[in-house]
């Protein structure tokens, strides 16, 4: 876990400053949303697709200890899975900073390609990583067998995951703070050995690293961004590491920032749409849950600094993990 930590870091710190500087010429440059706060329109221009640097820094060491280990190799398709998410992330991205504005794949191209990446890896899991069970656990308290359904879960819970981690990406740093810090806890939660907890522990090591280093050329105010390139492949790593490791149930509480995130824009567009069928658009408009999704932006909106809203969702992260630990009885 320390040589994919260290050796990611090391390769994001060195490779950000020669990338950013290619993302320049190479014009790929970010296009604000019209829906993100007024002051958001600074960011305009900045490089993105940073993501490059991180899916480098996962890939190099993982790939290095996959050729000292020949037992780790089997393990692999944790790295093609993420990927394969960064490649769908990519092309998002070179489409919307090619036509210059926020117009990169469609929803439902986008989410076909997940799902499709997303069901070759559980498939994968179901007829070659035989030590990966269908029961889900938290600790000693409770454990259940899902059957099948486990697998049409996993799904699933890779693409949400993706996705959910894609939305959070909206401040300078967040994402590869909250990613970092779960990615260590997954690792952590490793200690009481499971079936490739070796592979998983580098991986986790790497995901980690690659998120700090980044954080050094994306802290506030970022020199570049991720994009969609970094976000669905954090996401659907992380994913993919929860499920290889069977931390599954305590994953849901590690990402608590990511899910609440994602179901406040659910919550939004879903109460939006009842109140302009009931009421109109006007009363819709003027009665919101919350004053802009996803919810980082709602905090702005209150006034709330952008560096104090990292911190404090950071926070809350690293204090949900502890509870997890706590409760799980882990030592």
């Amino acid at each position: 876990m320390i040589f994919g930590f260290v050796t990611a870091m090391v390769i994001c710190l060195a490779a950000g400053g020669p990338l950013i500087r290619r993302l320049q010429l190479a014009g790929a440059r970010q296009t604000v949303s019209v829906d993100a706060p007024e002051t958001h329109r600074t960011k305009q221009g900045t490089p993105t697709m940073g993501g490059l640097l991180i899916l480098l820094g996962i890939a190099l060491p993982v790939l290095a200890e996959s050729l000292l280990r020949p037992e780790y190799r089997a393990a692999l398709p944790l790295l093609w899975l993420t990927l394969a998410f960064g490649l769908i992330g990519f092309v998002d991205d070179f489409l919307i900073t090619t036509r210059g504005k926020n117009l990169g794949l469609k929803a439902r191209q986008k989410l076909t390609l997940q799902f499709l990446f997303a069901i070759i890896f559980v498939f994968w899991l179901r007829e070659h990583a035989t030590e990966i069970t269908s029961r889900i656990g938290f600790a000693n308290l409770a454990e259940v067998d899902l059957g099948g359904w486990y697998y049409f879960l996993a799904v699933f819970f890779i693409v949400g995951m993706s996705n959910a981690i894609n939305l959070t990406d909206g401040l300078d740093g967040l994402v590869g703070g909250i990613a970092g810090i779960i990615a260590l806890a997954i690792g952590a939660a490793l200690l009481p050995l499971v079936a490739y907890s070796g592979f998983i522990a580098v991986f986790a090591g790497a995901v980690a690293g690659g998120c700090i280093g980044f954080l050094w050329y994306n802290g506030h105010p970022a020199r570049v961004f991720m994009g969609d390139t970094g976000s669905l492949a954090i996401g659907a790593a992380l994913a993919g590491m929860a499920i290889m490791g069977k931390t599954e149930a305590s994953f849901q509480l590690f990402a608590v920032v990511p899910w609440i995130e994602m179901f406040s824009v659910i919550i939004q567009v879903a109460v939006f749409k009842v109140r302009a069928r009931r009421r109109g658009l006007d009363f819709a408009r003027s009665h919101r849950v919350f004053k802009r999704t996803p919810l980082h932006h709602h905090f702005e909106e209150i006034g709330w600094k952008e560096t104090t809203v990292v911190l404090r969702f950071w926070l809350v992260t690293v204090l949900a993990i502890g509870i997890t630990f706590l409760l799980s009885g882990w030592k």
